[in-house]
């Protein structure tokens, strides 16, 4: 199932001087066949865990599962549409997959401001992304926010 991501905050960019601790965003979508054969495509990653139910069966996931990878992308998304937005600079992200995501599974990546650095305009950021009640991946952003100064 293809879908359009759900904006569930307002697109736009916030500079750091607009920042502040506790803010989140979020985006969600259904992750379908057509997305994983399509990620598939642009990183060269062909593992069968992804590509082939059969083979994947006999995996620990006895499925297919999507891209950690992909599952990231929409965190990726959120940073750069949201928050903080357009201008953005990705300096560093730390991931953990926690669980699998499958064909059909519908991710909510949630964004939110954990430390503000204004004199630098670095931003930590704690990313969470779920399927239902269980977080399939977390992590940490550390980016370079746009500026109202350098506009």
């Amino acid at each position: 199932m293809l879908d359009t991501p759900k904006h569930n905050h307002p697109t736009g960019t916030i500079v750091i001087e607009d920042l502040e601790i506790g803010m989140s965003r979020s985006v969600s979508k259904t992750i379908g066949d057509k997305e994983i054969e399509m990620f598939a495509e642009l990183s060269t990653d062909h593992n069968p865990v992804h590509m082939d139910e059969e083979y994947a069966q006999d995996t620990i996931f006895q499925g297919r599962i999507a891209h950690g990878m992909l599952t990231a992308g929409l965190i990726s998304a959120v940073i750069g549409e949201q928050l903080p937005g357009h201008g953005t600079v990705y300096m560093k992200q730390d991931l953990k997959f926690m669980a699998p995501v499958r064909p059909g599974d519908r991710v909510d990546a949630v964004v939110t401001v954990a430390e503000i650095d204004y004199a630098k305009r670095r931003v930590t950021l704690e990313c969470a992304c779920s399927v239902g009640d269980t977080v399939v991946l977390k992590g940490t952003a550390l980016v370079l926010a746009p500026s109202r100064k350098f506009d």
